[in-house]
């Protein structure tokens, strides 16, 4: 019998697995890859595709074509897209990001025949409704005269303009920006954006030979693209000014944001400076939370973490402290950098971390979406699968020494930006 008064074998993590996707080229460009694994009949199917060049007079423009993409086409009504999809209990959303722009399909297996035409009629015959857009750029107002008046939301959008200036990265739009929405411009966005030759296809679940049949029948004979879009995106200007302080009299919290540019995923230092945040602010037992939460009780939470664009990477530090302990919990924050930049971390806390980032990698492959998610991240950054072996080596071998060469090479607390929202 099992005798639970032992402790169950430590063992180390040596190598973790991934399922390896197909891939083949459709005729008309699309990159489709798929990962087969599972027994449940269910498959969900991204359409990813890169957004085109950032438009500084034009900021939300992808975010409306994205956001209304299932608001009507030439066929069909917002409300009959939704049924069409609900009806064979499947589910359609959108999603915008910085870079890329996709739309996710769960289905059955058995339904894939029905919700395929409706997505595929999204993708191409999308129309953007003047009464959709009207209804669109009256809530997006509403929500955003709501979220200014909450101090988080105020300091990351200042902190991101700051950093990344008049780019994709900096957006902060104002109420009246989303007046300026014009249908026509979305209607030409959309036929150079949403085209094949600008799409990845990443499919994952119970995937047969019907299934890739249907997929590619679909999306590969019958869906063709005209031109090259533009996908180049404009330099970066980082402001000068790296204090930005905004006062809320009435405030009874201050809202902390500060960090600076950094590499991104492609740079061969990124695995080992992820350890590197983990340790200051990457997980509960950061030295972040022990020092700002745990001894002063100026927080809640605190966190630090690392961002990895197409075109930049950044590394920032966020938390909501106490109105009337805003300067202590900087100076706190200083501190807890200084000490990473000068003084070597004790074998004991290296080995928790790195036990705990190749656990939660392990722990986060749970099913076949998630080895799909893997793939997506490096794909989509101009790597493979290869990175993880490369990350989990990195992960398994860094030294002390090299935590603080790298804190002291990354970690220039006097050229963070520094947001403030609050009491200063």
């Amino acid at each position: 019998m099992l005798n639970r008064t032992i402790t169950p074998e430590f063992k180390a993590i040596e190598h973790i697995k991934l399922i390896a996707p197909g891939h083949i080229r459709l005729e008309n460009d699309c990159n489709f890859y798929w990962f087969n694994s599972g027994e449940q009949e269910l498959v969900r199917i991204e359409w990813i595709f890169n957004n085109l060049r950032f438009n500084p007079e034009k900021p939300l423009l992808n975010i409306a074509v994205n956001t209304m993409l299932n608001d009507g086409t030439n066929n069909l009504t917002a409300a009959q897209i939704a049924d069409a999809i609900d009806y064979y209990g499947a589910f359609l959303q959108v999603d915008y990001g910085f870079d890329h722009s996709q739309v996710t399909l769960y289905c059955l297996n058995k339904h894939l025949k029905h919700t395929l035409p409706v997505v595929k009629e999204v993708l191409t015959e999308s129309v953007f409704p003047e009464k959709e857009l009207a209804t669109f750029i009256r809530n997006q107002q509403q929500k955003l005269q709501v979220s200014l008046q909450k101090n988080d939301f105020v300091a990351r959008r200042t902190f991101n303009k700051a950093l990344f200036g008049g780019t994709m990265y900096g957006i902060s739009p104002e109420v009246e920006d989303y007046a300026q929405i014009q249908r026509d411009d979305m209607l030409a966005y959309f036929k150079q954006m949403y085209q094949p030759n600008n799409c990845t296809l990443i499919a994952a679940g119970k995937i047969d030979d019907d299934i890739l049949k249907e997929i590619t029948d679909c999306f590969g004979k019958n869906w063709t693209g005209n031109n090259v879009p533009d996908i180049t995106q404009p330099g970066f200007k980082t402001s000068e000014q790296l204090f930005n302080y905004i006062e809320k009299p009435g405030a009874l919290q201050s809202a902390i944001r500060l960090g600076t540019m950094l590499i991104n995923r492609t740079h061969p230092d990124f695995p080992a400076l992820q350890v590197v945040n983990t340790i200051l602010g990457g997980y509960f037992g950061s030295r972040l939370m022990a020092n700002i939460r745990e001894d002063k009780g100026y927080t809640y939470g605190i966190g630090s973490g690392m961002a990895s664009m197409k075109a930049t990477g950044s590394i920032f530090i966020a938390t909501e402290v106490g109105a009337d302990v805003t300067r202590q919990a900087l100076a706190e924050i200083e501190k807890e950098i200084n000490i990473l930049k000068t003084e070597l971390i004790s074998e004991e806390e290296l080995s928790l971390v790195k036990n705990y980032m190749l656990g939660s990698l392990l722990g986060s492959l749970e099913n076949v979406f998630s080895h799909a998610d893997k793939f997506k991240n490096v794909y989509l950054s101009g790597l493979d699968f290869e990175y993880y072996d490369q990350y989990t080596e990195v992960v398994r071998s860094i030294t002390a020494n090299d935590v603080l060469r790298l804190a002291g090479k990354y970690l220039n607390f006097g050229q963070f930006h520094k947001v403030i929202v609050g009491k200063y």
